[in-house]
């Protein structure tokens, strides 16, 4: 997808709001993970040197329409000072006076950070009255949450009709970029990873893309709802029930296709996540009293193998309880696998956001791939080919 983004003229000496997302993970005090943060650094920077003043908001948490020190964004001013290596002066509210006059007291080049725009209820109903008193001290705004952008905010597309010039920022244009190089017309062979829990988080994916991909490898717990289909024993595994249909019917539509679907032909079992007493079985063996919580062995070898050639990839789901290490090693393998396919061999890599994003960073390969998307539920939707309303309004 191609949006429209702004110049250095657009801007210059302006007054920009500029939608971000801080909405960071934040533990006994501290951010726990900024990534989030530092996505926003290239728009952020284009916006000062250009003699823009700049004005950052975003929600943070669910403070359910109300102020709550809890959620005050507040809390993460130092690190956004850090991460951006600038003086970042914080405005108790995201909407008013105080708004206005601290928006008004900016040198071009200088920025503010303003309040939780969730501590109002309108903000999430996108109310029209709301969005014109945010957007009423500023010339421009700048759009670069795309994690928010699956969103009908106040904030991320609502201020749109009530100021001068509205633009996409580098981040939203990245993501546009990278998610529809692999969802709306990949370079073949094109190969769609998916795990995760649940089955029916990834239906309308799997109708989407199910025409485009070559071979489709499916791990993590929702891979046992299409071993059910297929009439194996799955233990005590997670299954999806009311989607074993949906399962029989995607693999009879990819067989029709020529599409390749390949599931788990082993797996690390326990008698629960807690226990301790893990064995590797095969997809044929499946103990009645055990759960699957990670590829197998086997497994791994097939999937990597799958990659080989491939022109384009999108992963979305880990292989299984990444968390735990004793059900790290296959979404491991697999994100070492997928990062050498772009080190070796330049295919485009896109990770979608959510989890699969947690995980590449965990097993540190997040910047050997072509793109990790910052948005989990976003980038669901966009390769699911919904229209995001925090991004539609600078489709070009």
């Amino acid at each position: 997808m191609k949006l429209r983004t702004f110049t250095p003229a657009d801007v210059a000496g302006k007054k920009v709001l500029m939608r971000v997302d801080f909405n960071v993970p934040y533990k006994n005090g501290k951010v726990t993970d900024n990534a989030r943060i530092v996505a926003h650094t290239s728009t952020l920077k284009k916006l000062l040197e250009a003699g823009a003043k700049v004005a950052l908001v975003s929600h943070f948490g669910r403070p359910k329409g109300k102020a709550d020190p809890a959620y005050s964004l507040s809390q993460i001013v130092p690190d956004v000072e850090k991460a951006y290596g600038l003086k970042v002066v914080f405005v108790d509210d995201c909407v008013g006076d105080k708004v206005s006059a601290a928006v008004e007291a900016l040198k071009p080049g200088e920025v503010v950070m303003l309040e939780n725009s969730r501590y109002h209820p309108e903000e999430q109903k996108n109310d029209p009255d709301f969005s014109k008193k945010m957007a009423a001290p500023f010339d421009v705004f700048v759009m670069d949450a795309f994690s928010a952008s699956h969103r009908a905010d106040c904030s991320t597309s609502g201020v749109i009709p009530f100021v001068k010039a509205a633009f996409a920022g580098d981040l939203l244009m990245r993501e546009g970029d990278m998610l529809g190089a692999v969802s709306e017309n990949p370079a073949k062979p094109y190969v769609l990873i998916l795990g995760g829990a649940k089955v029916s988080d990834k239906i309308d994916i799997v109708g989407n893309l199910l025409d485009k991909a070559t071979t489709i490898l499916i791990g993590g717990g929702m891979a046992y709802t299409f071993l059910k289909a297929q009439g194996k024993e799955i233990g005590k595994s997670l299954c999806d029930a009311e989607r074993l249909d949906f399962a029989k019917d995607t693999l009879k539509k990819a067989a029709d296709k020529g599409v390749k679907i390949l599931l788990p032909v082993d797996s690390v079992v326990a008698s629960g996540m807690d226990a301790s007493d893990t064995e590797t079985v095969s997809s044929e063996a499946m103990p009645a009293d055990k759960m699957g919580l990670d590829i197998g062995p086997e497994t791994v070898k097939n999937f990597v193998s799958a990659l080989e050639g491939a022109k384009s990839i999108l992963w979305n789901g880990p292989m299984g309880v990444f968390e735990d290490a004793k059900f790290a090693a296959g979404t491991k393998a697999l994100a070492e696998a997928v990062a050498d396919m772009t080190q070796k061999h330049g295919t485009v890599t896109v990770i979608g956001g959510g989890d699969t994003a947690s995980a590449v960073r965990q097993f540190k390969v997040a910047d050997k791939v072509s793109h990790v998307s910052t948005g989990g539920g976003a980038s669901l939707e966009y390769c699911e080919g919904k229209k995001l309303p925090g991004m539609e309004p600078f489709r070009i």
